[in-house]
């Protein structure tokens, strides 16, 4: 532990704060259990629009405040302005750590520039920060296989290894300030590519440069509004069979304009739609047969390896990685510890999701 926080970190684990949450979306807790030698730990997540982050959010804090230390957790709610000023803050308070899941990855290098002046060590969280040195760890899951993932649902329910097709698919991805974007992207098409050259697959709309298929923000009603124009320009006559979507907000808004426009009836049934996150809401369209497939991601274990980073880190300990050279983020490559994602669909959201804690069956419901 730098000795330079020693001061403050005792002062924190004296202090006994309620969990509050204030206008700006910043929450503090105070684990109870802080002591010297502990300290405060800055958490900077994207948005509370998104269940995903707000289990995420809640998991780190638990599992920081179970090691000791007190916490700052804020939500930038989609606006990389907000995030740069919140985490400027937390770098003006003090805090000893910054757990950073970035909102534009590539607008933190003048903040982190003055968390590197205070000796402030970054871990990066889910999303790799882009174009610094002063990221120091990277915490995500195996982001190509995500994607790959998807794709082999897609090739699996339609049967493109038997030869079966042609099929119309259409291709959705991440938002383009987002570097995890370009990871699914490539691990989907790397499957999914040599069926469109071939012609088992076919992209009705053209669009298949990555360029073409973002969506900024990860935000469904944007998605669907593109569904929309693809479905009204591309396929009067024709049906979609499959649709590549890379997370469960986009797959909902795909899924409505797909139901605004017929699909989901006897004579028209909806194409097979991937997703990633296992939110509530698409595991529940997944139980009623609309979205097909999510990509799990326990984030509760995700949380705990952040949480480990930190606390190996601020006791002059090495943390653990598993990959110290594919994640380059334009200035290093940040070393990295990668996480294995799950594939779920109505046949196994039981054994994965319910049995494993996840969710209770009661909310599925």
């Amino acid at each position: 532990m730098r000795n330079r926080r020693a001061a403050l970190a005792t002062l924190a684990g004296a202090a006994s704060l309620a969990l509050t949450l204030s206008g700006c979306g910043e929450t503090t807790a105070s684990g109870g259990k802080a002591h010297s030698g502990h300290g405060t730990i800055g958490i900077a997540m994207p948005t509370q629009a998104s269940q995903r982050w707000l289990t995420d959010g809640k998991s780190v804090v638990d599992d920081l405040k179970a090691k000791g230390y007190d916490t700052k957790l804020v939500y930038g709610e989609d606006n990389p302005k907000t995030q740069v000023a919140q985490i400027e803050k937390l770098v003006q308070d003090g805090v000893d750590a910054l757990i950073i899941a970035a909102i534009d990855n590539k607008s933190l290098n003048g903040v982190l520039q003055k968390a590197a002046a205070e000796k402030i060590p970054v871990i990066s969280y889910d999303r790799l920060i882009l174009n610094t040195q002063n990221v120091d760890y990277y915490v995500s899951f195996d982001n190509e296989q995500v994607g790959r993932l998807q794709a082999l649902y897609i090739i699996d329910k339609l049967g493109l290894e038997k030869g079966k097709g042609p099929f119309n698919i259409e291709l959705f991805a991440g938002s383009p300030d987002d570097n995890n974007t370009q990871f699914f992207f490539d691990g989907s098409m790397h499957l999914l590519q040599p069926y469109i050259d071939s012609g088992q697959l076919v992209v009705r709309s053209g669009q298949t440069a990555l360029d073409n298929v973002t969506t900024l923000r990860w935000d469904g009603p944007t998605a669907k509004r593109r569904m929309d124009v693809v479905l009204s320009q591309s396929y009067r006559t024709r049906k979609v069979d499959a649709v590549l979507s890379p997370y469960d907000g986009i797959s909902l808004g795909v899924l409505t304009a797909l139901k605004a426009d017929g699909y989901g009836s006897g004579s028209k049934p909806l194409p097979v739609i991937t997703g990633q996150d296992a939110e509530l809401p698409s595991v529940k369209s997944i139980i009623k047969g609309e979205q097909s497939q999510t990509i799990y991601k326990d984030v509760r274990e995700l949380a705990s390896v952040a949480a480990d980073m930190v606390d190996d880190i601020l006791n002059d300990k090495t943390p653990k990685v598993n990959n110290r050279r594919s994640y380059k983020n334009g200035v290093k490559a940040v070393p990295a510890h990668l996480l294995q994602p799950t594939s779920v669909d109505k046949s196994n959201y039981e054994y994965v999701l319910v049995a494993g804690g996840y969710y209770k069956d009661a909310q599925l419901k």
